[in-house]
């Protein structure tokens, strides 16, 4: 109140009346009431967007009166745009950059500085020599340009939005910053470090962004959206998921392998729902399983709020440099960094391949040493005297008692016995072990060895199978801890004796070594998603040749971890017929766990090719059917290769939710259709997917139906009982899984299978290797084929892993390279080291 010395004077001879007092006392309650009613709406309105799964960032557009400490801290730090709460503000001063936002403003500013500081600093020298520092010589003006800058940065622009090119600057750092919670790269780094400069040099400049990334049309490259988001140090990501740090072994900042020790500190936590992603017939189109896999774990983890893990497999060299490129998913629902797991990742596979080679090294020189050595030399080499002292070590220990000899002193051996010992006698015509190599060569399928003067003419005809082949493969994905690995590895049949008798990798005395070489690679690789969700990758076998699965160890680590209302979400190759059956009766058999939903995915554009469509070419423009609104064709689609995927599933005892990867060229009739014929043939649910280009909020409405599906009771049962004929088993998954009339044994198969069953593998589950292109054994035939047989042209046993597999029309175990591969696109900055071309 401001008063004259009269008015003071005035009021001290007679006190003011109390009402306007009381009045003003009241009005400032009032006013204070409506202020504290006003913050009070506020904060209800912050709750409610913290809580809000598609608020991913939040710029508290208020009023400075209205910014007080309450309702500044009541914004989660996680969605502080601006980095305004004390949490945020905290971090800042601590220099952890890696858990919040950096202010806006000041990103404007460092980005000046750092990207463009010397081009602005001429700039303002000559303004400051011309304008303001004309009387002041060359070095007093080129020591005031930098506190020029701060000066004309910090109080002419800052604050002034409406006026400075700054405050427009700022604004386009928080609509940056903003799209970047969205996964949008919307600006690149060229272009923000360009608008800085024209702000400055030019002034205000209106800013009218329009952003359109819908739904596949994003222009971006998977690999550009990946290094737009920095992935969470792993040993946070670590502690987030209960690992404790003894438990992590770390590759670097963003994976690590993962402790089996895990497992038994966990036995007693119950495990969470197991849910598999599988797929229809694949087509050349692209179906997206892993896509869906990663966008339904980010919709159930970072917006539902669920604990949820991912399992997948690991890429093997030969797609990604070949025809079909990566495994990490895509647009905004993959794993991150994308290039790291798309390319050495842990180094799994190197160690898949150097053993695998070492067995077949092993193989190749025993043969040479039995064929030029006679049996007191070999047997003498085999076990030699240290120190004068000769003794069998563990594994030819075990070789002796496996051939029912129970000495331990090599000289107390007969001749007979120790011819027994140390030859296998391999008949080389009978070797079934190949060398590997994780490329694409199609001119190492069929090769000659020996051919070197050094090994004396013992020439035999080999081959290379592709690295994911091994058998070694297929065993670390099956495995339950070290020592069933260590197990598996010993019974590795690698040949057959002259006299018939098979021989394991623990009778060449190699199985050892080989465990040696995977002790680091049974432990699954912890990585994340986009959106930070974990995920386990681990094994890699191909699933038209092996079961076609991620490992059992990282599905019952990940079950453990996220507890008894979490989520697992893990992937079988290629379509149903081939990668859910081995799942199931392979897999589940081995893992002892039961599945409570599958998911299965499709295409509009898949669809419409089993219901008829053209056929494609790569590098061909797609036909008009697939782009163009075609209801007829869909339908076909749907009620052939859909609906008899749907019953696959059905025949197991688990509840099936269709997922329809949405395209760009989809018309809402055409998922309508889709959703209403899925439901008609069985599935729980069908529901469309916008994942690819909106990550886990375009699954939002799956999870939600997986979660439902999840709660229903499951009849869970394997096609077939082990123990019946080899031939019966084949035959069950023909008529029942594939829809032929009746499968056709060559004379030589059925030797085989005769083998087999005289040597005990008769029990063993099958794993069909077969074209994934059809559910029949012909690639050509679309839909739900009927009305053939189904050819069985070889079959072989995969003791360690415990299966047998019939081979179906013409397998490769050994990939080639088409016209044009991907390796054309990719390539290396000698300057930034970044990886250019990889998808």
């Amino acid at each position: 109140v401001h008063s004259t010395k009269e008015e003071l004077a005035a009021l001290q001879r007679k006190p003011p009346k109390l009402q306007p007092l009381f009045a003003a006392l009241l009005l400032h309650s009032f006013a204070m009431f409506a202020f504290s009613l006003l913050c009070a709406k506020i904060i209800g309105e912050l709750l409610k967007l913290n809580d809000d799964p598609k608020v991913s960032g939040v710029y508290l557009h208020l009023p400075p009166a209205s910014l007080t400490s309450r309702v500044i801290n009541t914004l989660y730090p996680e969605k502080d745009v601006d980095c305004i709460t004390d949490m945020n503000m905290g971090r800042l001063v601590q220099g952890n950059l890696s858990r919040g936002f950096v202010p806006p403003l000041a990103g404007a500013v460092l980005s000046l500085l750092q990207k463009h500081g010397q081009f602005l600093l001429d700039v303002v020298s000559l303004f400051i020599s011309t304008f303001v520092l004309r009387g002041f010589n060359s070095r007093a003006a080129r020591s005031s340009k930098e506190i020029f800058i701060l000066f004309y940065l910090g109080e002419h622009n800052i604050g002034s939005s409406s006026r400075s090119g700054l405050g427009y600057l700022t604004a386009a750092y928080r609509a940056q910053v903003s799209f970047s919670t969205l996964n949008f790269s919307c600006f690149s780094a060229l272009f923000v470090h360009w608008l800085c400069l024209q702000l400055i040099v030019k002034g205000s400049v209106f800013l009218n962004i329009t952003v359109q990334c819908n739904n596949k049309s994003c222009s971006l490259s998977d690999i550009e959206i990946s290094r737009a988001q920095t992935p969470k140090p792993i040993d946070q990501l670590a502690a987030e998921i209960g690992l404790l740090p003894e438990e992590l072994e770390p590759y670097g900042r963003s994976k690590a392998k993962v402790r089996l020790s895990l497992l038994d500190r966990l036995h007693s936590q119950p495990d969470g729902k197991y849910i598999l992603v599988a797929g229809i017939t694949p087509t050349p189109l692209g179906e997206g399983k892993s896509t869906v896999t990663i966008g339904l774990v980010q919709a159930m983890s970072a917006h539902l709020k669920l604990n949820s893990f991912a399992c997948l497999r690991q890429p093997s060299q030969g797609p990604t440099f070949g025809v079909k490129g990566g495994a990490a998913g895509g647009g905004y629902a993959q794993v991150i960094p994308m290039e790291e797991f798309n390319l050495h990742l842990t180094g799994d596979i190197h160690a898949i391949t150097a053993a695998n080679n070492l067995v077949a090294a092993a193989i190749d020189a025993r043969m040479l040493h039995e064929a030029t050595q006679s049996d007191k030399a070999l047997f003498n080499r085999l076990v030699p005297s240290v120190n004068g002292v000769r003794k069998f070590s563990p594994i030819q220990i075990s070789r002796l008692q496996g051939l029912g000899i129970h000495k331990t002193d090599p000289a107390s051996l007969t001749p007979q016995e120790v011819s027994a010992f140390a030859r296998l006698d391999l008949d080389p015509s009978k070797i079934t072990w190949h060398r590997v190599v994780d490329t694409n060569d199609r001119f190492l399928r069929k090769i000659t060895v020996g051919q070197a003067s050094t090994e004396k003419g013992q020439t035999r005809e080999t081959g290379f199978d592709i690295a994911v082949a091994s058998e070694i493969m297929a065993i670390l994905a099956l495995s339950d801890n070290l020592g069933d690995m260590r197990g598996r590895l010993g019974r590795m049949v690698v040949g057959t004796s002259r006299s018939g008798k098979p021989v394991t990798a623990e009778d060449l005395g190699v199985s050892g070594a080989v465990a040696v070489l995977m002790k680091d690679a049974i432990k699954p690789t912890l990585m994340q998603t986009l959106e930070g969700t974990p995920v386990f990758v681990h094994a890699g076998p191909f699933a038209n040749i092996a079961h076609g699965n991620s490992s059992v160890l990282a599905d019952k680590l990940a079950l453990k971890l996220v507890g008894q209302d979490g989520f697992v979400v893990t992937e079988a190759g290629f379509g149903a017929d081939i990668g859910m059956e081995k799942f199931f009766n392979i897999k589940c058999r081995a893992s002892g766990l039961k599945p409570n939903v599958v998911v299965l995915v499709a295409t509009v554009r898949a669809l419409k090719m089993h219901g008829g469509g053209p056929n494609v070419s790569a590098g061909a423009p797609l036909p008009r059917e697939y782009i163009d609104e075609n209801l007829s064709l869909v339908a076909r689609g749907c009620r052939s290769n859909l609906r008899k995927q749907i019953q696959i599933a059905k025949l197991f005892g688990v509840p099936v939710v269709v997922a329809l990867n949405a395209f760009r060229t989809d018309t809402p009739a055409e998922i309508d259709l889709v959703c209403q014929i899925a439901k008609e043939c069985g599935a729980s649910d069908a529901v469309s997917c916008q994942h690819w280009s909106q990550g886990g909020r375009g699954c939002l409405e799956l999870a939600l139906a997986v979660k439902e599906a999840a709660r229903q009771p499951t009849n869970f049962q394997f096609l077939y009982n082990t123990e019946m004929p080899i031939v019966e088993k084949i035959r069950t998954i023909a008529q029942k899984v594939y829809g032929a009339d009746d499968i056709e044994v060559s004379p030589e198969v059925q030797r085989k299978i005769d083998y087999y069953n005289h040597q005990g593998y008769g029990s063993l589950p099958i794993c069909m290797a077969k074209t994934h292109l059809s559910l029949s054994h012909m690639p050509d035939k679309k839909g739900a084929p009927t009305g053939f047989v189904l050819p069985i042209r070889d079959i072989r046993a995969s003791v360690g892993a415990g299966f047998i597999y019939p081979l179906v029309g013409t397998m490769s175990t050994m990939p080639g390279l088409p016209t044009r591969p991907c390796f054309y696109d990719i390539d290396i900055d000698p300057v930034t080291e970044d990886i250019i071309g990889l998808f």
